[in-house]
């Protein structure tokens, strides 16, 4: 159990009979009540995701490359507006595939379920399917560059 899940509230079935609802301040608690608090959330997930999840490391670390080779074969403005779409859709897919297999976890309560492994593995087919056209873009923006390097 992380630190913050210390004041968490595990809702029951019993807690919504006969038309019972949480009170209001408990309800809004985890809600976004202005622009500042949804930013801190939103950042705060980010956050969580460079910290836990490997995955996204590695897509950062690409990223950066990325920006560094169009830096250095100064690629056109058409070209950096394909390599940014590239790696911002891979971080989004990355994003909600931790978020997918963060919630399916907790829905299987970490056991084996054979739905639980396949909405894991079609968020991580999302990130492939994604990564395959960053890799193509990455051909299409690098490869011309390259070999005018190297042969002229």
């Amino acid at each position: 159990m992380d630190s913050h899940d210390k004041d968490l509230k595990i809702f029951d079935k019993k807690d919504f009979s006969k038309g019972k609802v949480p009170t209001k301040n408990v309800r809004d608690r985890w809600k976004n009540t202005n622009l500042l608090s949804s930013l801190e959330f939103a950042l705060t997930g980010i956050w969580t995701a460079f910290k836990q999840e490997r995955n996204m490391r590695k897509h950062a670390i690409s990223g950066v490359i990325a920006i560094i080779a169009g830096v250095f074969f100064h690629v056109s403005t058409t070209d950096w507006l394909f390599l940014f779409l590239s790696i911002f859709l891979v971080f989004m897919a990355e994003l909600f595939n931790s978020a997918i297999e963060n919630v399916v976890d907790l829905a299987a309560d970490y056991n084996f379920h054979m739905r639980a492994k396949r909405a894991k593995d079609m968020a991580a087919g999302a990130v492939l399917v994604i990564s395959g056209f960053a890799v193509v873009v990455g051909i299409f923006v690098f490869i011309p560059k390259i070999w005018q390097f190297i042969f002229h």
